[in-house]
């Protein structure tokens, strides 16, 4: 309050483009948050969710032959994913297709929500995006090793390079190896987060008359831009998640 006070008296412009991140009740004035509450992240997650399965579920219900707008962009994003996941991961990797599909729709369909305005988004949450992070890990890993046994090691020791090296490169490989979930996670989330907060703080220097028209066309520049960054990390998370899986099915250098 003593901040805004100040603000108001000196003429200043008061906005804080990292509080669309904060995560509160859905219900009631409590601030405190616990594992049990319905907050707005929870909301988002579960209209994205709902989304998802009206549209893969409802949309593709009647199955016409000459399919409907719902019908269309569902057969769209189920042959667009399982063409990704054959083509990487070959025929061996469609049996975790439904996997891959539902984390694509899931992560896209926040995405998208997130850019309505006032809304929240949970992929520019690193709570979300490291959970399904470490969701896709401990799925690779575990298939690598029931698939292939110690010879997932293999994945570790690069047999193409010199003798001298190998150890060398295996302690890299292995480093790079447990560092996945953390990029994984930190490319999504970072980037929806950097992008909702340039257009919070553009929408902030709108108040000003005289930049107010730059202003204007800087968010609606950024709006495009971060539609197109809604579906690309989508796919950039689903495509390093079907490149994991691969090296689980096929580990040897």
């Amino acid at each position: 309050m003593a901040t805004e006070t100040h603000g108001a008296e000196t003429g200043g412009l008061e906005f804080h483009p990292m509080d669309q991140f904060i995560v509160s009740p859905l219900f009631g004035d409590d601030a405190s948050v616990a594992w049990y509450t319905i907050t707005n992240a929870t909301f988002w997650m579960a209209l994205a969710v709902l989304a998802t399965f009206a549209m893969l579920v409802l949309g593709s219900a009647r199955r016409s032959v000459v399919p409907g707008r719902m019908q269309s962009v569902a057969e769209l994003a189920y042959g667009f994913i399982h063409k990704m996941v054959e083509d990487i991961c070959g025929k061996e990797g469609l049996k975790f297709f439904p996997y891959i599909m539902t984390l694509f729709m899931f992560i896209v369909m926040a995405n998208f929500l997130g850019l309505i305005p006032t809304a929240f988004t949970p992929t520019a949450h690193f709570s979300v995006t490291v959970v399904l992070a470490l969701a896709v890990f401990i799925t690779v890993t575990v298939v690598g090793f029931v698939k292939n046994g110690a010879a997932f090691l293999s994945l570790f020791w690069v047999s193409s390079a010199p003798l001298a090296l190998r150890p060398v490169l295996a302690i890299i490989e292995l480093i790079s190896y447990f560092v996945r979930p953390v990029s994984h996670s930190i490319r999504l989330a970072g980037n929806v987060m950097a992008g909702h907060a340039v257009i919070k703080v553009f929408a902030g220097f709108a108040a000003i008359a005289v930049i107010s028209p730059v202003s204007v066309v800087a968010i609606t520049a950024m709006y495009g831009l971060e539609v197109l960054v809604a579906f690309i990390q989508a796919y950039v998370f689903t495509i390093l998640t079907c490149v994991y899986l691969k090296d689980a099915l096929h580990p040897a250098h």
